[in-house]
């Protein structure tokens, strides 16, 4: 019971929430350096409204004929789990404000706009696209 106690002390709480608060500020910081990437680019000021739009909009998949969006495996709601529409797979809700992990690497962060835009776009997304779609995932 004792050591309960002291993981609960305010000294403790406070360490958690400036662990917290480092973290979203470091995914921020990530964030910030692929948008200013994408703006050397040539991307404008990154849309967040733009991104949304084009997150429900339907592309055509030239190989297959099929009609995909964003939204075919990560849902409307970005602080929801999605599902991968072949394989079933569970994701992670994108949102930052549900899933401390997400935009915290940029690797990671133009691997998946890679592999996803192939797949619902049938291309790579272009520099403003991405940071459009950024602007709008780091705002859910």
């Amino acid at each position: 019971m004792n050591a309960i106690k002291l993981l609960i002390t305010p000294v403790s709480l406070s360490l958690l929430m400036l662990l917290a608060s480092a973290s979203h500020a470091a995914s921020g910081n990530k964030v910030d350096e692929v948008l200013a990437r994408y703006q050397s680019q040539g991307a404008s000021t990154p849309d967040a409204e733009r991104g949304k739009a084009q997150w429900t909009q339907s592309y055509t998949n030239n190989k297959k004929g099929e009609s995909r969006n964003c939204t075919s495996c990560h849902t409307k709601n970005l602080q929801a789990q999605g599902k991968h529409v072949n394989t079933g797979k569970p994701i992670e809700p994108l949102a930052p404000s549900v899933n401390a992990d997400r935009l915290t690497d940029s690797k990671k962060i133009e691997k998946w706009f890679k592999r996803n835009c192939k797949w619902t776009l049938g291309r790579e997304c272009s520099a403003q696209e991405k940071s459009d779609f950024l602007s709008y995932i780091r705002s859910q």
